[in-house]
């Protein structure tokens, strides 16, 4: 089953999940699709305030390198935004999990080559002190951004080589400065990235087990919906047990009074069973009882249920029904089993398996109850028993719709 194979999957990956960050084919594509849309949305989330923040810093341009504002306005307003919007935007979109972080991995090194632009452009007394800050774009990736550890690493790597090209051949900052600037970047960098790394193992980590227990869960459910149905199955017939049409008699009995409807109810009887049985044996007596069980439900409204009450005795529920439909659907059921051929040697070389039915149409009244439906076709059943087997008796009640037919049934069929 595919679950077994994922449950087993699962569980190897957190045997050796101490260290590892990418899962199998099967689990790291099931674990793609279930943390993209949310993980896509954070991505969004934080590259819009981090956009905002990005261009907040035009006010440190002013104060340290009032002689290059307006190149740093056309970098970040000019440059930046139109870049990293559209990316954004696609983001949002939706796009594949390898597009999605190049894409925002390349805003962080978009990002530090025109801080660095912007770094170059002024020559004001102090301004290379805005080189501290650069540290803050690889903290955004790899901690704001939570780049998957590959692609941070990848970034953050192009960001410092951008970073020390602009930042050691220029002139203005003292060799001191370089040397504590370019030390503090290196260091927010591996610091950010091993704080990814956890973050990233631990999201991993947890996604395993919530996975591992989602598996178990749909296997308690299916477990128990499978008790379920088998409580109220018939395991021989696969129809419906005596137990489910105790359920919903009841509640179809309501529905029809509640609609205005009348039910129908045919109680089924399988002609000289027991002579049958005695002389092929109950393991073809079983497989007699599916064949007319399945001549009964492929002869029945997908609406109506099909019971095996007990035995070789079946009854059919039938919802929104009139005494020529129940009668009509009495005599398919009848018709077809006969027409099975089943031989029955036990009443005599041409005997063939038969059915005799007795049918009840009944609309709710006060005075009727679901009992009254079921009782009725039995005593119907009984009446065509008396009549030669083999044959189709309904039995009205003061409850059964009026069509003018008489009380001693509708549509008897000898055979």
């Amino acid at each position: 089953m595919v679950n077994d194979a994922l449950l087993k999957a699962v569980e190897d990956e957190l045997d050796g999940a101490h260290c590892r960050l990418r899962f199998a084919e099967d689990v790291e594509a099931r674990f793609e699709a279930d943390t993209q849309r949310q993980r896509s949305r954070n991505m969004v989330l934080a590259g819009v305030i981090s956009a905002i923040i990005y261009c907040l810093f035009l006010i440190n341009d002013y104060s340290f390198r009032p002689e290059a504002f307006a190149t740093a306005v056309q970098l970040r307003m000019g440059v930046m935004l139109p870049f990293g919007l559209p990316i954004l935007w696609w983001v949002h979109r939706g796009v594949s999990p390898m597009l999605r972080e190049t894409m925002m991995a390349s805003t962080v090194i978009v990002a530090t080559v025109v801080s660095c632009l912007i770094f170059t452009k002024s020559i004001a007394p102090y301004s290379y002190l805005d080189v501290f800050s650069f540290g803050l774009i690889l903290l955004v990736g790899n901690i704001v951004y939570s780049l998957r550890f590959s692609y941070a690493c990848a970034s953050s790597a192009a960001s410092i080589v951008i970073i020390l090209a602009f930042v050691l051949p220029y002139e203005p900052m003292p060799v001191e400065a370089k040397r504590l600037a370019i030390f503090t970047i290196i260091a927010m960098g591996v610091f950010s990235l091993v704080a990814n790394y956890r973050f990233e193992l631990s999201e991993r980590t947890s996604y395993l087990h919530v996975l591992k227990e989602k598996i178990r869960a749909g296997y308690y459910l299916i477990d128990n919906q499978k008790l379920s149905q088998l409580s109220i199955t018939d395991p021989l017939t696969n129809l419906a047990n005596r137990r489910q049409l105790d359920t919903v008699l009841p509640v179809r009995w309501k529905e029809a009074a509640d609609e205005g409807t009348c039910m129908g109810l045919m109680v089924i009887d399988i002609d000289h069973f027991k002579a049958y049985n005695d002389f092929y044996g109950h393991p073809q007596g079983d497989i007699c009882l599916q064949q007319v069980a399945k001549a009964m439900q492929v002869n029945s409204r997908d609406v109506d249920l099909v019971v095996r009450f007990g035995g070789e005795e079946f009854v059919v529920l039938m919802v929104n029904a009139s005494k020529e439909s129940a009668n009509s659907a009495a005599e398919r059921i009848r018709s077809s089993v006969e027409a099975l051929r089943i031989p029955n040697p036990g009443v005599s070389h041409q005997a063939y398996i038969t059915v005799s039915v007795g049918v009840a149409v009944l609309c709710p009244a006060d005075e009727l109850t679901p009992t009254d439906l079921l009782s009725t076709a039995d005593r119907a059943l009984y009446e065509a028993k008396l009549q030669g087997r083999n044959v189709i008796r309904m039995v009205n009640l003061p409850g059964s719709p009026s069509d003018g037919d008489a009380a001693d049934g509708l549509g008897r069929l000898s055979r």
